[in-house]
């Protein structure tokens, strides 16, 4: 069965994230300072998988599409913030892990709104 392009944008997007959060993880093993990397990570292989379940079990719904969104943008402004900051000092933008961490919380409410919303 042919998937939509949804589910190939949020599978594609989970493997990266998954992967990059392994990576991450092994950087952080082998460096010196291990904190900012180390919640990259942990943010990275929690989201992954989850953005892997909405892109295979695609339900029918806006809500979900905006969880799958939420989720992955929220994921790398937050891990990405972390990340430039672990390297260079200095952040992707002002705020950019608060926005990135309001957009994860706000993923995980879409899941429960579209759980509420498929019940009925």
């Amino acid at each position: 069965m042919a998937r939509d392009m949804f589910s190939r944008i949020t599978l594609g997007l989970g493997g990266l994230i998954g992967g990059a959060g392994v990576a991450l993880a092994a950087a952080a093993s082998h460096g010196g300072d291990e904190h900012l990397l180390g919640a990259a990570s942990t943010i990275c292989l929690a989201h992954g998988p989850a953005l892997l379940a909405l892109g295979l079990f695609r339900l029918p719904g806006r809500a979900l599409q905006a969880a799958a969104l939420l989720l992955g943008v929220g994921t790398l402004l937050f891990a990405g913030d972390l990340i430039t900051r672990h390297f260079t000092g200095a952040g992707v933008f002002p705020g950019a892990a608060p926005l990135g961490g309001a957009a994860m919380i706000g993923g995980w409410i879409a899941v429960v709104v579209a759980a509420i919303i498929d019940s009925k």
